[in-house]
């Protein structure tokens, strides 16, 4: 009987390793080299540009994430979760500067500037970049803003900080 049961226990054992210890570094690993392009668009009841920096006054505290094909991932996150992600990876914001479109409603006209963005800082309900920008006119006053950001690679894998933050946002 004795035998009989550290025959069933050693197999038990080793398919309990295989499964718990073996199998999930494997998963990390493949997830890992997986990336997703994400889109982002920020929304604010007012913007402002003054001396180099764009203020997004009024931010929305949600930043709307997208995703095209294959992956199609749609949601959002805490625009104040956004910003430690500016500084990620290998080809994060802080290395290579997204490009933006503003879309400003402002005195019944819609105006849009293209912007390089760099150091994003929130305090409060409004959040400041420095800009750069490459196409368009700021308006002298401001308006209703949504802010079209390019793409960032974010890993796939839930053990990244991205991967967290999806958890709380990814919907399939």
């Amino acid at each position: 009987m004795e035998r009989r049961l550290i025959g069933i226990a050693i197999p038990l054992a080793v398919l309990l390793v295989v499964q718990v210890v073996l199998l999930p570094q494997v998963s990390r690993a493949q997830q890992k080299e997986q990336t997703v392009q994400m889109l982002f668009v920020q929304s604010a009841k007012d913007v402002r540009f003054e001396g180099g920096k764009m203020t997004l006054k009024g931010v929305s505290p949600v930043t709307v994430m997208f995703s095209d094909r294959p992956q199609r991932i749609a949601g959002h996150m805490a625009t104040v979760e956004m910003i430690p992600l500016w500084k990620e990876g290998k080809d994060s914001f802080l290395k290579d500067p997204p490009n933006a479109t503003a879309s400003i409603f402002t005195e019944g006209k819609l105006v849009e500037v293209v912007v390089v963005l760099k150091n994003p800082q929130l305090k409060g309900d409004d959040l400041t970049y420095d800009v750069r920008v490459l196409e368009g006119t700021p308006p002298a006053k401001g308006g209703l803003c949504s802010l079209f950001i390019d793409i960032i690679g974010m890993p796939l894998t839930p053990i990244s900080y991205a991967g967290a933050a999806r958890r709380c946002w990814r919907r399939w």
